[in-house]
């Protein structure tokens, strides 16, 4: 793989999880009884 496929495929993934976070922040902002479901639910998977 090249450096600039490298690059490409780094800045969308960097990209991706920024857009994913904005969103849970916007659903959190709309809903916080969601956010909090959530987070209960990811600290029990996790133990």
């Amino acid at each position: 793989m090249t450096t600039v496929a490298r690059q490409r495929m780094l800045r969308a993934a960097g990209l991706l999880v920024l857009a994913a976070a904005l969103g849970l922040g916007f659903i959190g902002y709309l809903r916080p009884s969601f956010m909090v479901d959530l987070t209960n639910m990811v600290l029990a998977w996790c133990g």
